[in-house]
C-alpha cells in the first residue's frame, strides 16, 4: 500500500503524474464523475472509480497518498463537502496530500512580482473559492498537506496551436498584461518530488521562469507553424466570453523559487519556448 495515491477529478495534471509513477509500480485510483471517462482512465494504467457514486470512505483510511485536483464548485470543495469527517479520521495516517490549486488567489499585482508570502487578494470568483477552499483543507489537524498554486497550465491536447491552426487564434493586446505559465509535464515532476519528499504545511507555486504577454505566446505558435501573424485586437474593443475576458482580470508575474530550493525542482520547459516547440515535435 506504499505507493498507493488516490487522486480526485483524475484530469489533465493527474494524468501526467500517473505516467511518471505507473511505471514505477504504483497503483492509483482516479475518480472521476463521469462513467464515458473510464475507459480511457484504465487505458493509462490508472484503476477508475466513479465518484460520487461509490463509497470510498474505506479506501480513504487505507490509502496513504491522496491528490486533490477536483477544484470548488458553487457549493464549495467538493471532497470536503462529501468526505471532510473521513478525512478528518484519517489524516494523521496520510503520508502525503496534495491539493492543487491557482496562483489566482494572489489577484491583480498590475504585473509586479508575486511569490508564497504575498497576500491572497483574489479578485475573480474563482479566485475567491480557492482560497476559501486552501483555508478549508489548513484546517484540518494532522494533515499533511501540501499547496500548489499553479500558473496557466499548458501541454499536449492544451495549447494554441489548434486555434493558430484554424485560424481562430487571435492576439489580444492588453497594456501590460502578463501572465506565468506552466507545462503540465513540470507539475508532474514537482508532485512527484514533493511525495517522495513530503513537507507537510509546504505551499509551493509552480510556474516557468518566464513570465510573459499571452499575444507573444499566441504569436511564437504561428511563428512555429510558418504561418501569418494572428490579428492584433484591443482588449477593450474584443469580443469574448465573460469567463476568457475574466483571465484578463489580474496581471502578475509569480516566482518559484521556493519549488527549486525545497524539492529541487527544475522545470524542464523554463519558458513558453520550449515548452511549445516540444509539443510541437510531438505533434509532427
Amino acid at each position: 500500500m506504499d505507493k498507493t495515491l488516490l487522486s480526485f477529478g483524475h484530469g489533465f495534471s493527474a494524468r501526467a503524474l500517473a505516467k511518471r509513477l505507473v511505471p514505477q509500480g504504483w497503483r492509483i485510483i482516479g475518480t472521476t464523475r463521469s462513467a464515458e471517462k473510464m475507459p480511457a482512465i484504465a487505458a493509462s494504467g490508472v484503476e477508475p472509480l466513479l465518484w460520487p457514486g461509490n463509497d470510498i470512505s474505506k479506501l480513504i483510511s487505507r490509502t496513504p497518498h491522496v491528490l486533490i485536483s477536483a477544484g470548488p464548485d458553487n457549493d464549495g470543495d467538493p471532497v470536503l463537502n462529501a468526505l471532510r469527517s473521513e478525512i478528518a479520521d484519517a489524516a494523521s495516517g496520510f503520508r502525503w496530500v496534495g491539493y492543487l490549486s491557482t496562483t489566482g488567489v494572489y489577484g491583480d499585482h498590475q504585473g509586479a512580482w508575486v511569490d508564497e508570502d504575498t497576500a491572497l487578494t483574489p479578485s475573480t470568483k474563482r479566485g475567491h473559492a480557492r482560497v476559501k477552499a486552501e483555508a478549508e483543507w489548513q484546517s484540518i489537524p494532522d494533515l499533511p498537506l501540501h499547496i500548489f498554486r499553479l500558473a496557466g497550465i499548458y501541454g499536449p491536447g492544451r495549447g494554441p496551436f489548434a486555434k493558430v491552426r484554424n485560424g481562430t487564434a487571435r492576439r489580444i493586446i492588453k497594456k501590460g498584461q502578463v501572465f506565468s505559465r506552466i507545462h503540465v509535464d513540470d507539475i508532474a515532476q514537482a508532485l512527484e518530488l514533493s511525495i517522495a519528499a513530503p513537507h507537510p504545511g509546504a505551499i509551493y507555486n509552480l510556474c516557468d521562469d518566464d513570465p510573459a504577454p499571452p499575444q507573444d505566446v499566441i504569436g511564437h505558435a504561428a511563428e512555429l507553424l510558418g504561418l501569418p501573424l494572428p490579428e492584433a485586437v484591443d482588449f477593450e474593443t474584443a469580443e469574448m466570453s465573460p469567463m476568457a475576458r475574466s483571465f484578463y482580470a489580474e496581471s502578475k508575474k509569480v516566482r518559484n523559487d521556493r519549488a527549486k530550493e525545497h524539492l529541487g525542482w527544475r522545470p524542464t520547459y523554463p519558458d513558453y519556448k520550449t515548452g511549445l516547440a516540444a509539443m510541437l515535435k510531438d505533434v509532427t
